[in-house]
C-alpha cells in the first residue's frame, strides 16, 4: 500500500482508475488521499469482489463509481463515462486472494472444489473447458509458456488421459495428476506444490490474462493527463515482462535532431518517462505480514505532454534520452 501511494501519488481534485478493485483496499486510501474532491473509477470482473467493494465505498457517496468489465477495455468504459483523461491507472494483477481462498471458485489446489477458475464466473468457458477441448501439444505449450513448467509435455499427457478416462472432476483431482508427473526428487527440493505452475498456467489461459494486460498496455497513456500515473503491480514474470518492455519503450525518443525526428515519424519526446527506475518490491515488514507479497513488483510511469507517436525502431538500437 504505501509504495503504491508513493508511486501514484492521489491529489485532490483529480480522477483515478483502479482496473483491478478487488475488495477496494487500494481505493479506499487513493479516495483519502484525493479528498475532499477526488473521484475514483473501480473497475473489476468479479461479481464477488465489485460487491464487496460496493459495501466498502459506499461512504464516499458519488466520488466513488464501479463498474463491471475488465480493465482491458479501460477506454471504452471511461468513454461511456464521458471521462476523456485521468490523473492515475492502478493495476494489481493476478489472482486476488478471496479468490484462492474459496475452494468453490476453483483457483485452489489446496482445497477440493470444481474446475472453473474463472475471475468472472458469468461467462467464458471454464479450466475444465480447456482441458477437454484442448489438444495435448496445445495444452502442453500453455503450461509451458505460461506456468514455465518443465515437464509441461508429460503434465498435458497425463491430465488428457484423465479427462479421456472422466478421472477429474475437482482441483484436487488434477492437483493429484500433475505431482505424479513430476519426479519425486524435484519435489522434495521444491519449496512449492508440484501443481502451483500448472494450475497458475490454466488461470491465466482461462481468464485471458495477457492478452488482457496487452490491451491495457497498447491505449493507457491516450488517457492520462500529462502528469498522470501508471501503477502496475505483478506477481508472474511474463506480465512484468510485457509492462517494463511497453514502459520502456513509452520512455524512449529518437536520437535524430527534432526536424528530421518528425520527417522520419519518431518520437521527438518520451511518451511516458519513468517513476521508478527499478522495479519496486514489498518491503520486510510487509513480507512477514503477507507472504503471498513476497513475489509482487511493482512498475510506474509518468505521462509527459508528448503525442503518443509509435515507436518505429527499437529503444535498444539508439540512444534513449
Amino acid at each position: 500500500m504505501d509504495e503504491v501511494l508513493e508511486h501514484l501519488e492521489p491529489r485532490p481534485g483529480r480522477v483515478y482508475v483502479d482496473g483491478t478493485l478487488g475488495g477496494a483496499g487500494h481505493s479506499r486510501e487513493i479516495l483519502e488521499r484525493s479528498a475532499p474532491n477526488g473521484r475514483l473509477i473501480g473497475i473489476d470482473r468479479d461479481p464477488d469482489a465489485l460487491a464487496a467493494a460496493r459495501e466498502q465505498l459506499a461512504p464516499y457517496g458519488d466520488r466513488a463509481v464501479t463498474v463491471h468489465g475488465n480493465f482491458g477495455d479501460v477506454a471504452e468504459i471511461l468513454a461511456g463515462l464521458g471521462i476523456a483523461q485521468i490523473d492515475g491507472l492502478l493495476l494489481d494483477l493476478g489472482v486476488s486472494s478471496p479468490q484462492l481462498d474459496r475452494a468453490e471458485r476453483g483457483f485452489s489446489f489446496s482445497k477440493a472444489g470444481p474446475l472453473d477458475m474463472r475471475m468472472d464466473p458469468t461467462r467464458g468457458p471454464t479450466a475444465l473447458d480447456l482441458l477437454r477441448d484442448l489438444t495435448a501439444d496445445d495444452l502442453a505449450e500453455i503450461i509451458r509458456d505460461y506456468g514455465e513448467e518443465r515437464h509441461a509435455k508429460k503434465v498435458a499427457r497425463l491430465i488428457k488421459e484423465a479427462v479421456k478416462a472422466d478421472r477429474v472432476a475437482t482441483t484436487l483431482d488434477l492437483a493429484a495428476i500433475v505431482a505424479s508427473a513430476i519426479p519425486a526428487a524435484e519435489q522434495r527440493k521444491s519449496r512449492i506444490h508440484p501443481a502451483t505452475r500448472t494450475f497458475q498456467a490454466l488461470r491465466i489461459a482461462v481468464n485471458r490474462e495477457l492478452d488482457e494486460l496487452e490491451r491495457f498496455l497498447a491505449v493507457f497513456p491516450s488517457l492520462l493527463a500529462p502528469g498522470g500515473r501508471c501503477v502496475i503491480i505483478s506477481f508472474h514474470s511474463l506480465e512484468d515482462r510485457l509492462v517494463k518492455q511497453r514502459f520502456r519503450d513509452l520512455a524512449w525518443s529518437s536520437s535524430l535532431p527534432p526536424r528530421l525526428a518528425v520527417e522520419a515519424g519518431e518520437r521527438v519526446a518520451p511518451v511516458c518517462t519513468p517513476v521508478a527506475r527499478k522495479a519496486v518490491f514489498a518491503g520486510d515488514d510487509e513480507a512477514d505480514a503477507n507472504p503471498r507479497a513476497r513475489s509482487a513488483r511493482l512498475r510506474a510511469c509518468e505521462r509527459t505532454a508528448a503525442p503518443d507517436v509509435p515507436a518505429h525502431t527499437h529503444p535498444t538500437t539508439r540512444t534513449a534520452r
